[in-house]
Protein backbone atom coordinates (compact mmCIF):
# COMPACT_ATOMS: atom_id res chain seq x y z
CA UNK A 1 0.00 0.00 0.00
CA UNK A 2 1.29 3.24 -0.87
CA UNK A 3 0.56 6.86 0.57
CA UNK A 4 -3.34 7.69 0.65
CA UNK A 5 -4.84 11.25 1.37
CA UNK A 6 -8.26 11.71 3.09
CA UNK A 7 -9.25 14.98 2.09
CA UNK A 8 -11.47 17.55 4.29
CA UNK A 9 -12.85 21.07 3.84
CA UNK A 10 -12.25 23.55 0.68
CA UNK A 11 -10.98 23.62 -2.63
CA UNK A 12 -7.00 24.90 -1.23
CA UNK A 13 -6.79 21.69 1.02
CA UNK A 14 -7.55 19.50 -2.29
CA UNK A 15 -4.65 21.17 -4.15
CA UNK A 16 -2.33 20.72 -1.37
CA UNK A 17 -3.28 17.07 -0.94
CA UNK A 18 -2.91 16.45 -4.48
CA UNK A 19 0.82 18.14 -3.94
CA UNK A 20 1.48 15.88 -0.28
CA UNK A 21 0.52 12.77 -2.21
CA UNK A 22 2.78 14.05 -5.23
CA UNK A 23 5.79 14.08 -2.42
CA UNK A 24 4.89 11.24 -0.78
CA UNK A 25 4.24 9.08 -3.14
CA UNK A 26 7.27 6.67 -1.89
CA UNK A 27 5.73 6.20 2.00
CA UNK A 28 4.48 2.93 2.19
CA UNK A 29 1.27 2.38 4.10
CA UNK A 30 0.53 5.61 5.18
CA UNK A 31 -2.35 7.59 5.22
CA UNK A 32 -2.49 11.08 5.52
CA UNK A 33 -5.42 13.15 6.47
CA UNK A 34 -5.81 16.61 5.56
CA UNK A 35 -7.96 18.28 8.43
CA UNK A 36 -10.47 21.40 7.87
CA UNK A 37 -11.49 23.86 10.95
CA UNK A 38 -14.43 25.33 9.63
CA UNK A 39 -17.23 23.84 11.01
CA UNK A 40 -17.59 20.97 14.01
CA UNK A 41 -19.04 18.69 10.99
CA UNK A 42 -15.97 18.68 8.91
CA UNK A 43 -13.40 17.82 12.11
CA UNK A 44 -16.04 15.45 13.57
CA UNK A 45 -16.05 13.38 9.78
CA UNK A 46 -12.12 13.57 9.94
CA UNK A 47 -11.59 12.13 13.22
CA UNK A 48 -14.26 9.27 12.27
CA UNK A 49 -11.75 9.17 9.31
CA UNK A 50 -8.91 8.60 11.30
CA UNK A 51 -10.40 6.04 13.32
CA UNK A 52 -12.11 3.98 10.89
CA UNK A 53 -8.86 3.65 8.89
CA UNK A 54 -7.02 1.97 12.07
CA UNK A 55 -9.55 -0.47 12.40
CA UNK A 56 -9.56 -1.42 8.63
CA UNK A 57 -5.50 -0.95 8.54
CA UNK A 58 -4.37 -1.26 11.99
CA UNK A 59 -0.63 -0.97 10.73
CA UNK A 60 -0.88 1.96 8.57
CA UNK A 61 1.02 5.14 9.92
CA UNK A 62 -1.56 7.88 9.98
CA UNK A 63 -0.36 11.45 9.54
CA UNK A 64 -2.45 14.54 10.45
CA UNK A 65 -2.53 17.92 9.27
CA UNK A 66 -4.67 20.87 7.73
CA UNK A 67 -6.13 23.60 9.98
CA UNK A 68 -7.46 21.66 12.45
CA UNK A 69 -5.03 19.92 13.74
CA UNK A 70 -2.95 22.96 13.63
CA UNK A 71 -5.20 24.61 15.93
CA UNK A 72 -5.41 21.88 18.58
CA UNK A 73 -2.25 19.40 17.72
CA UNK A 74 -2.05 17.05 20.77
CA UNK A 75 -5.82 16.55 20.32
CA UNK A 76 -5.17 14.81 17.29
CA UNK A 77 -1.44 13.26 18.01
CA UNK A 78 -3.86 11.24 20.73
CA UNK A 79 -6.32 9.79 17.94
CA UNK A 80 -5.47 5.87 17.35
CA UNK A 81 -2.94 5.22 14.48
CA UNK A 82 -1.36 8.78 14.37
CA UNK A 83 2.19 8.99 14.35
CA UNK A 84 2.69 12.40 13.32
CA UNK A 85 1.06 15.79 13.01
CA UNK A 86 2.52 18.30 10.47
CA UNK A 87 2.28 21.78 10.13
CA UNK A 88 0.19 23.41 7.70
CA UNK A 89 3.14 25.68 6.99
CA UNK A 90 5.08 22.25 6.24
CA UNK A 91 2.93 20.26 5.20
CA UNK A 92 3.89 20.96 1.08
CA UNK A 93 7.92 20.74 2.16
CA UNK A 94 8.79 18.23 -0.37
CA UNK A 95 11.64 16.77 2.43
CA UNK A 96 8.47 16.04 5.49
CA UNK A 97 7.88 13.19 2.89
CA UNK A 98 11.43 12.06 2.29
CA UNK A 99 10.74 13.80 -1.29
CA UNK A 100 13.79 15.66 -3.12
CA UNK A 101 11.61 16.34 -5.88
CA UNK A 102 11.22 20.23 -6.08
CA UNK A 103 8.90 20.29 -8.58
CA UNK A 104 5.44 21.48 -9.80
CA UNK A 105 3.27 18.07 -8.28
CA UNK A 106 0.86 17.50 -11.22
CA UNK A 107 -2.51 18.49 -11.02
CA UNK A 108 -5.46 15.46 -10.44
CA UNK A 109 -8.25 17.78 -12.04
CA UNK A 110 -8.86 18.30 -15.28
CA UNK A 111 -9.21 22.14 -14.23
CA UNK A 112 -5.67 22.91 -12.51
CA UNK A 113 -5.23 24.41 -9.12
CA UNK A 114 -2.92 27.10 -8.93
CA UNK A 115 -2.30 28.63 -4.92
CA UNK A 116 -1.47 31.95 -4.91
CA UNK A 117 -2.08 32.74 -1.53
CA UNK A 118 -2.36 31.91 1.99
CA UNK A 119 -3.06 32.82 5.39
CA UNK A 120 -5.75 35.59 6.20
CA UNK A 121 -5.24 39.24 7.78
CA UNK A 122 -8.90 39.44 8.89
CA UNK A 123 -10.87 38.42 12.06
CA UNK A 124 -14.02 37.30 10.75
CA UNK A 125 -15.82 36.60 14.14
CA UNK A 126 -16.98 33.40 13.31
CA UNK A 127 -14.14 32.27 11.49
CA UNK A 128 -10.72 30.16 13.25
CA UNK A 129 -9.22 29.63 10.13
CA UNK A 130 -6.50 32.25 10.46
CA UNK A 131 -5.44 30.38 13.67
CA UNK A 132 -4.56 27.51 11.73
CA UNK A 133 -3.32 29.31 8.77
CA UNK A 134 -1.25 32.14 9.96
CA UNK A 135 -1.61 35.97 8.33
CA UNK A 136 -1.74 36.33 4.60
CA UNK A 137 1.61 35.31 2.34
CA UNK A 138 1.50 35.72 -1.34
CA UNK A 139 3.37 33.91 -3.83
CA UNK A 140 5.83 35.89 -6.26
CA UNK A 141 4.14 36.80 -9.53
CA UNK A 142 7.55 35.19 -10.75
CA UNK A 143 6.58 32.04 -8.85
CA UNK A 144 3.18 32.11 -10.06
CA UNK A 145 3.79 32.52 -13.46
CA UNK A 146 6.50 29.62 -13.53
CA UNK A 147 3.85 27.47 -12.25
CA UNK A 148 1.30 27.83 -13.98
CA UNK A 149 3.51 27.45 -17.45
CA UNK A 150 4.35 24.28 -15.93
CA UNK A 151 0.69 23.14 -15.82
CA UNK A 152 0.07 24.14 -18.72
CA UNK A 153 3.27 22.15 -19.99
CA UNK A 154 1.20 18.76 -18.32
CA UNK A 155 -1.22 19.46 -20.29
CA UNK A 156 -4.12 21.88 -18.40
CA UNK A 157 -5.83 24.39 -20.88
CA UNK A 158 -7.56 26.13 -17.61
CA UNK A 159 -6.90 26.97 -14.33
CA UNK A 160 -7.81 28.27 -11.22
CA UNK A 161 -6.52 30.51 -8.92
CA UNK A 162 -6.83 29.37 -5.17
CA UNK A 163 -5.88 30.70 -1.52
CA UNK A 164 -7.62 31.23 1.70
CA UNK A 165 -8.18 34.89 0.88
CA UNK A 166 -6.48 35.85 -2.75
CA UNK A 167 -8.67 38.81 -2.84
CA UNK A 168 -5.73 39.89 -0.46
CA UNK A 169 -3.09 38.86 -3.05
CA UNK A 170 -0.08 41.43 -3.10
CA UNK A 171 3.17 41.30 -5.04
CA UNK A 172 5.79 43.64 -6.30
CA UNK A 173 6.99 42.40 -9.22
CA UNK A 174 3.80 42.84 -11.20
CA UNK A 175 4.65 44.16 -15.12
CA UNK A 176 0.93 45.71 -14.73
CA UNK A 177 0.16 49.72 -14.94
CA UNK A 178 -2.55 50.07 -12.53
CA UNK A 179 -1.29 48.12 -9.12
CA UNK A 180 0.01 45.05 -7.91
CA UNK A 181 -3.04 43.47 -6.54
CA UNK A 182 -5.08 40.31 -7.75
CA UNK A 183 -6.13 41.82 -11.11
CA UNK A 184 -2.13 42.59 -12.15
CA UNK A 185 -1.29 39.19 -11.52
CA UNK A 186 -4.36 37.63 -13.51
CA UNK A 187 -3.42 40.29 -16.07
CA UNK A 188 0.65 38.95 -16.16
CA UNK A 189 -0.53 35.04 -16.11
CA UNK A 190 -3.16 35.83 -18.92
CA UNK A 191 -0.45 37.77 -21.06
CA UNK A 192 2.99 35.21 -19.96
CA UNK A 193 1.58 32.31 -20.01
CA UNK A 194 -0.33 31.87 -23.54
CA UNK A 195 -1.25 28.55 -23.38
CA UNK A 196 -3.92 29.70 -20.58
CA UNK A 197 -7.18 29.06 -22.40
CA UNK A 198 -9.18 29.89 -19.34
CA UNK A 199 -8.59 31.47 -16.10
CA UNK A 200 -10.90 30.84 -13.31
CA UNK A 201 -11.20 32.59 -9.59
CA UNK A 202 -11.95 30.89 -6.20
CA UNK A 203 -13.76 32.55 -3.95
CA UNK A 204 -13.29 36.05 -3.32
CA UNK A 205 -13.94 38.97 -0.99
CA UNK A 206 -16.76 41.26 -2.44
CA UNK A 207 -14.27 44.30 -1.40
CA UNK A 208 -11.91 43.40 -4.17
CA UNK A 209 -15.04 44.88 -6.40
CA UNK A 210 -16.02 47.79 -4.48
CA UNK A 211 -17.29 50.46 -6.87
CA UNK A 212 -14.82 53.08 -5.31
CA UNK A 213 -11.86 51.14 -4.01
CA UNK A 214 -11.60 47.87 -6.15
CA UNK A 215 -9.09 46.91 -8.19
CA UNK A 216 -8.91 47.99 -11.14
CA UNK A 217 -7.22 45.41 -13.15
CA UNK A 218 -9.92 42.83 -12.61
CA UNK A 219 -12.33 45.49 -13.60
CA UNK A 220 -10.47 45.75 -16.50
CA UNK A 221 -10.26 41.96 -16.90
CA UNK A 222 -13.95 41.40 -16.41
CA UNK A 223 -14.28 44.03 -19.00
CA UNK A 224 -11.91 43.30 -21.93
CA UNK A 225 -10.53 39.67 -21.42
CA UNK A 226 -12.68 36.51 -22.49
CA UNK A 227 -10.50 34.13 -20.78
CA UNK A 228 -11.17 35.15 -17.83
CA UNK A 229 -14.33 33.16 -16.86
CA UNK A 230 -17.83 34.77 -16.55
CA UNK A 231 -18.18 33.66 -13.35
CA UNK A 232 -17.86 34.73 -9.29
CA UNK A 233 -17.63 33.17 -6.77
CA UNK A 234 -18.52 35.92 -3.32
CA UNK A 235 -18.04 35.34 0.10
CA UNK A 236 -21.08 36.93 1.06
CA UNK A 237 -21.84 35.07 3.95
CA UNK A 238 -24.94 36.90 4.87
CA UNK A 239 -27.43 39.52 3.33
CA UNK A 240 -28.10 41.39 6.03
CA UNK A 241 -26.00 44.61 6.83
CA UNK A 242 -26.26 44.44 10.87
CA UNK A 243 -25.27 40.51 10.75
CA UNK A 244 -22.78 41.17 8.64
CA UNK A 245 -21.32 44.27 11.10
CA UNK A 246 -21.57 41.51 13.88
CA UNK A 247 -19.23 39.11 11.45
CA UNK A 248 -16.86 42.08 11.28
CA UNK A 249 -17.26 41.75 7.43
CA UNK A 250 -15.39 44.45 5.56
CA UNK A 251 -18.40 45.08 3.13
CA UNK A 252 -22.13 45.71 3.29
CA UNK A 253 -25.17 44.57 0.99
CA UNK A 254 -25.75 47.79 -1.26
CA UNK A 255 -22.10 47.70 -1.97
CA UNK A 256 -22.58 43.90 -2.93
CA UNK A 257 -25.55 44.54 -5.10
CA UNK A 258 -23.62 47.88 -6.71
CA UNK A 259 -20.65 45.38 -7.74
CA UNK A 260 -23.64 42.52 -9.35
CA UNK A 261 -24.98 45.55 -11.17
CA UNK A 262 -21.94 46.33 -12.92
CA UNK A 263 -20.36 42.97 -13.16
CA UNK A 264 -23.93 42.26 -15.31
CA UNK A 265 -23.53 45.30 -17.30
CA UNK A 266 -20.13 44.17 -18.53
CA UNK A 267 -20.65 40.63 -19.11
CA UNK A 268 -24.35 40.03 -18.55
CA UNK A 269 -24.08 36.09 -18.37
CA UNK A 270 -21.78 35.97 -15.38
CA UNK A 271 -22.68 33.00 -13.37
CA UNK A 272 -22.58 34.27 -9.11
CA UNK A 273 -22.32 32.17 -6.87
CA UNK A 274 -21.56 32.99 -2.80
CA UNK A 275 -21.30 31.64 0.41
CA UNK A 276 -23.87 31.90 3.21
CA UNK A 277 -24.20 31.27 6.88
CA UNK A 278 -27.59 30.23 8.21
CA UNK A 279 -28.18 30.78 11.96
CA UNK A 280 -25.47 32.78 12.97
CA UNK A 281 -25.69 34.56 16.36
CA UNK A 282 -28.23 36.95 17.08
CA UNK A 283 -29.93 36.52 13.79
CA UNK A 284 -33.70 37.13 14.45
CA UNK A 285 -36.24 35.52 11.68
CA UNK A 286 -36.17 39.33 10.52
CA UNK A 287 -32.87 39.67 9.70
CA UNK A 288 -32.76 36.24 8.30
CA UNK A 289 -35.49 37.02 5.87
CA UNK A 290 -33.15 40.25 4.76
CA UNK A 291 -30.92 37.36 3.76
CA UNK A 292 -33.54 35.79 2.03
CA UNK A 293 -34.32 38.53 0.21
CA UNK A 294 -31.36 39.49 -0.75
CA UNK A 295 -30.59 36.15 -2.23
CA UNK A 296 -33.96 36.22 -4.24
CA UNK A 297 -33.63 39.82 -5.32
CA UNK A 298 -30.02 40.15 -6.72
CA UNK A 299 -30.57 36.22 -8.34
CA UNK A 300 -27.70 34.80 -7.04
CA UNK A 301 -27.57 30.90 -8.67
CA UNK A 302 -24.78 29.40 -7.09
CA UNK A 303 -25.07 29.02 -3.09
CA UNK A 304 -22.90 27.33 -0.85
CA UNK A 305 -24.60 27.53 2.29
CA UNK A 306 -23.46 26.30 5.99
CA UNK A 307 -25.65 26.21 9.14
CA UNK A 308 -23.66 28.27 12.02
CA UNK A 309 -21.16 26.33 13.78
CA UNK A 310 -19.18 27.15 16.87
CA UNK A 311 -15.59 27.79 16.91
CA UNK A 312 -13.70 28.04 20.30
CA UNK A 313 -12.09 31.07 20.53
CA UNK A 314 -14.00 33.32 17.77
CA UNK A 315 -15.82 36.16 19.17
CA UNK A 316 -19.23 35.13 17.30
CA UNK A 317 -19.24 31.96 19.78
CA UNK A 318 -19.47 33.94 23.09
CA UNK A 319 -22.20 35.90 21.39
CA UNK A 320 -26.25 34.60 22.20
CA UNK A 321 -26.62 31.62 19.82
CA UNK A 322 -29.54 30.42 17.65
CA UNK A 323 -30.99 26.72 18.33
CA UNK A 324 -29.75 24.39 16.26
CA UNK A 325 -32.69 23.03 14.93
CA UNK A 326 -33.85 26.96 13.45
CA UNK A 327 -29.73 27.14 11.95
CA UNK A 328 -30.47 23.68 10.21
CA UNK A 329 -34.52 24.68 9.02
CA UNK A 330 -32.67 28.72 7.68
CA UNK A 331 -29.84 27.10 5.73
CA UNK A 332 -32.32 24.17 3.55
CA UNK A 333 -35.03 27.76 3.08
CA UNK A 334 -31.86 29.40 1.31
CA UNK A 335 -30.35 26.34 -0.35
CA UNK A 336 -34.35 26.07 -1.96
CA UNK A 337 -34.21 29.55 -2.49
CA UNK A 338 -30.99 29.03 -4.36
CA UNK A 339 -32.07 26.02 -5.85
CA UNK A 340 -35.09 27.77 -8.00
CA UNK A 341 -32.68 31.17 -8.98
CA UNK A 342 -30.33 28.13 -10.23
CA UNK A 343 -33.54 26.86 -12.05
CA UNK A 344 -33.84 30.50 -13.88
CA UNK A 345 -30.46 31.14 -14.55
CA UNK A 346 -29.86 27.32 -16.27
CA UNK A 347 -32.70 28.27 -18.01
CA UNK A 348 -32.32 30.89 -20.02
CA UNK A 349 -28.54 29.13 -21.08
CA UNK A 350 -30.57 26.15 -22.79
CA UNK A 351 -30.44 26.95 -26.41
CA UNK A 352 -27.15 28.44 -26.22
CA UNK A 353 -23.78 27.28 -27.62
CA UNK A 354 -20.40 27.06 -25.46
CA UNK A 355 -17.66 24.46 -24.98
CA UNK A 356 -17.40 22.81 -21.74
CA UNK A 357 -13.87 21.19 -20.36
CA UNK A 358 -14.61 18.02 -20.28
CA UNK A 359 -13.88 16.16 -17.00
CA UNK A 360 -15.42 13.39 -17.35
CA UNK A 361 -16.63 11.26 -20.32
CA UNK A 362 -19.77 12.86 -19.61
CA UNK A 363 -19.59 15.57 -17.84
CA UNK A 364 -17.47 19.31 -17.41
CA UNK A 365 -18.96 22.95 -16.65
CA UNK A 366 -19.98 26.03 -19.09
CA UNK A 367 -17.69 29.14 -19.11
CA UNK A 368 -20.44 30.21 -16.43
CA UNK A 369 -19.49 27.08 -13.95
CA UNK A 370 -23.00 25.67 -14.58
CA UNK A 371 -22.62 21.71 -14.15
CA UNK A 372 -23.22 20.06 -17.70
CA UNK A 373 -24.34 16.36 -18.44
CA UNK A 374 -23.43 15.06 -21.76
CA UNK A 375 -27.25 13.62 -23.31
CA UNK A 376 -27.74 12.37 -27.20
CA UNK A 377 -25.92 9.70 -29.09
CA UNK A 378 -22.50 8.61 -27.49
CA UNK A 379 -19.21 9.67 -29.73
CA UNK A 380 -17.21 6.64 -31.14
CA UNK A 381 -14.07 8.40 -29.47
CA UNK A 382 -15.66 10.00 -26.04
CA UNK A 383 -14.13 13.60 -24.84
CA UNK A 384 -10.45 13.02 -23.54
CA UNK A 385 -10.57 14.13 -20.18
CA UNK A 386 -9.07 18.00 -19.52
CA UNK A 387 -10.24 18.67 -23.26
CA UNK A 388 -13.09 21.54 -24.74
CA UNK A 389 -16.02 20.37 -26.48
CA UNK A 390 -18.36 22.27 -28.55
CA UNK A 391 -21.81 21.48 -27.31
CA UNK A 392 -25.29 23.28 -27.04
CA UNK A 393 -27.92 23.10 -24.08
CA UNK A 394 -30.68 21.44 -24.76
CA UNK A 395 -32.29 21.37 -21.37
CA UNK A 396 -31.72 20.93 -17.66
CA UNK A 397 -32.71 18.40 -14.84
CA UNK A 398 -32.19 18.26 -11.14
CA UNK A 399 -29.63 21.43 -11.60
CA UNK A 400 -27.47 20.39 -14.05
CA UNK A 401 -28.03 21.33 -17.92
CA UNK A 402 -28.36 18.98 -20.05
CA UNK A 403 -26.14 19.23 -23.83
CA UNK A 404 -25.33 17.83 -27.03
CA UNK A 405 -22.00 17.48 -28.84
CA UNK A 406 -22.08 19.70 -32.11
CA UNK A 407 -20.19 18.35 -34.63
Amino acid sequence: MTASVLTFGCRLNAHESDGMAHHARRQDDTIIVNTCAVTTTAERQARQAIRRAHRENPDAKIVVTGCASDIAPQRWAELPGVVRVVPNADKLKPAIWGDRDQGVPPSRHARALLQVQQGCDHRCTFCIIPYGRGDSRSTPATEAIARAEALVEAGHQEIVLTGVDIASWKGQESSSQNGTGLGALCRDLLRQVTGIRRLRLSSIDPVILDAENGDRDLWWLLENEPRLMPHLHLSLQAGSDLILKRMKRRHNTAAVAATLRRVRSLRPETGFGADLIAGFPTETDALFHETLSFVQEQQIPFLHVFPYSERPGTPAARMPSVPNATRQERAARLRSAGDTVRDRFLQRLVGTEFEILAEAPDRGHSPEFAAVRLTGDTPVSPPARGSFVPVRATGQENGTLLAEIRS
